[in-house]
């Protein structure tokens, strides 16, 4: 392919003469769906276009069919479509309050799985037959993640934290999910099972890093641990004769590439090489983990990257990430390997409300519990400053998503904390964000965020634009004009405020993009004005 718009995902069909791919318009959320031939021909476009959302689920063991998301017929919620290759022509399978996917097609093409969120934190796996009637498979109260995938037998298996904090293997059998395989200090993150049915490989995530077991699935038992070559891994899949797979890749000092295990031979071997000129992988720096308690005495946890120029205690930029229910891990980060090559460390702490860490932390930071995470800001702050880290005069703050959040709730609940900060396609006004954001988003953001019907005075109490007049920190503001996850009017209003009381601010708006960078060119914008705008406030005295 070579469009002007990024690629997003590509899905090869189980037969191999097809593959279908998302294609994001200007970077935005209202991603297509396009189906072309394996040698490049037949480009053709599925999904009906415009504004609307469209995510591609799984394919058909045979190849015949496909499945997707759209909110094309319902703003509230991603239906899911089942799209025939034969007639070329899809229909509506089920109909979605909030998200839902088929995550998984079974072998005869007449059972589906089906995930429902309808509240961040809390998702629903429910067995569809072909007359599209439901049996729910993880009926329960309160949140609860769950994940689940057909076996070649027609058996299911299941990620599930039912009736527990932790996410863990498991079947369901006899009308409940049978734990298999649990670690206590980590989550399952996903399985996939080979397709000869003997064994599924289980990815955990510790503390931020991932670990991998191998599960027998004759004796249901793990039999062995593969040792990774990197400290992150994406998607993985087995060949087709098993004896292999091949996934994704990825660490503080390493790119993502894809990698190759042999079951034989028992190694890892690189298959790609992306491209790093000028940059000796040697030189970036990977972070260690760190424990250290908040206000209330939660421990909370956070990678430390310490630059290989100056000395303690060092100008830093605290680094908060999105979601709110992601995760701070060791990835390749190109703007904090940037800063670090400045002298400036950088720290990524999780704190509460972050995944991975099983469902009651997760879920601390939900409603009016948000000021306990805000509270998170100072606890990071102190701990680098009293271990001698960090120089106190010389902390900024930096965020994109939700961690534009957590940028602006730190400037304007601690205006003298920082001596910079950075906020990227950050949420300030709870209210106009449910206003502006997509439909199907303000749904499932309820539970988190709160209601803007019942609570609307809450969610204006926990919105930094309404202490904004406080801040004193100078700030530079990054957005996409075709974001509609956070909508651009959440930028503009901090600028604007801003600029009216001369306060320092920089606005950098990508006409190109949506919710985040996709263009290479973006991201070096993006990257040097953010290294730039800390350099002259956290160093140039």
């Amino acid at each position: 392919t070579n469009f002007n718009d990024p690629v997003s995902g590509a899905n090869w069909s189980p037969t191999g003469n097809q593959i279908a791919f998302q294609l994001s318009p200007g970077g935005g959320m209202n991603s297509q769906i396009y189906l072309i031939h394996s040698d490049g021909t037949g480009l053709a476009q599925v999904s009906s276009g415009g504004k609307s959302n469209n995510w591609f689920s799984s394919w058909s063991p045979d190849g015949k069919l496909f499945s997707y998301s759209s909110n094309k017929d319902n703003l509230n919620g991603m239906d899911s479509y089942i799209f025939n290759l034969t007639d070329k022509k899809d229909q509506l399978h089920v109909k979605n309050q909030g998200i839902g996917q088929i995550s998984d097609i079974g072998k005869n093409n007449d059972q589906f799985l089906l995930s429902r969120l309808a509240s961040r934190g809390s998702n629903d796996v429910y067995l569809v037959d072909k007359d599209l009637n439901e049996t729910i498979l993880t009926a329960h109260k309160g949140p609860g993640s769950f994940y689940g995938e057909f076996a070649p037998n027609g058996d299911i298996y299941m990620a599930s934290n039912l009736d527990r904090d932790k996410i863990a293997f498991g079947k369901f059998e006899e009308d409940r999910i049978k734990i298999l395989s649990e670690r206590e200090d980590s989550e399952l993150q996903r399985f996939v099972i080979n397709h000869a049915g003997t064994l599924a490989l289980l990815t955990w995530n510790v503390a931020g890093r991932n670990e991998m077991s191998v599960f027998d699935m004759q004796s249901q038992k793990v039999t062995g641990d593969l040792k990774l070559p990197v400290e992150l891994i994406g998607g993985v899949e087995f060949s087709s004769d098993d004896e292999f797979i091949v996934f994704t890749g990825y660490g503080s000092q390493e790119p993502t590439n894809i990698w190759r295990y042999d079951f034989q031979d028992k190694k890892f071997s690189k298959l790609t090489e992306s491209p790093h000129p000028g940059v000796v992988l040697e030189d970036l720096v990977a972070p260690k983990l760190v424990q250290f308690k908040s206000f209330d005495g939660l421990e909370l946890s956070g990678w430390l990257y310490e630059p290989k120029t100056g000395k303690k205690p060092y100008p830093t930029v605290i680094s908060y990430h999105g979601g709110p229910e992601g995760q701070s891990r060791p990835y390749f980060s190109y703007t904090f390997q940037a800063l670090l090559s400045q002298g400036i460390a950088v720290f990524s702490p999780n704190v509460r409300g972050s995944s991975g860490f099983g469902k009651e932390f997760v879920n601390l930071d939900n409603g009016a519990l948000r000021v306990n995470g805000v509270k998170d800001i100072e606890a990071c702050y102190n701990y680098i400053v009293d271990s001698g880290f960090a120089h106190k005069d010389k902390v900024g703050i930096m965020g994109g998503s939700y961690g534009g959040y957590m940028v602006m709730a730190g400037i304007t609940e601690y205006p003298d904390m920082f001596a910079g900060a950075a906020n990227l396609f950050g949420v300030v006004n709870f209210i106009t964000f449910f206003e502006e954001t997509e439909a199907w988003m303000a749904e499932i953001s309820k539970v988190e965020y709160g209601d803007p019907e019942t609570e609307a005075e809450m969610l204006k109490a926990l919105s930094p634009i309404n202490k904004v007049d406080v801040v004193k920190t100078p700030t530079i503001v990054l957005h996409g004009a075709n974001d509609t996850n956070v909508p651009v009017v959440e930028a503009e209003q901090v600028v604007d405020n801003l600029k009216e009381r001369n306060i320092p601010v920089e606005y950098v708006l990508f006409p190109d993009e949506g919710h985040g960078w996709r263009k290479t060119k973006n991201k070096v914008t993006s990257t040097e004005s953010i290294v730039n705008w800390f350099k002259k406030y956290l160093v140039e005295e």
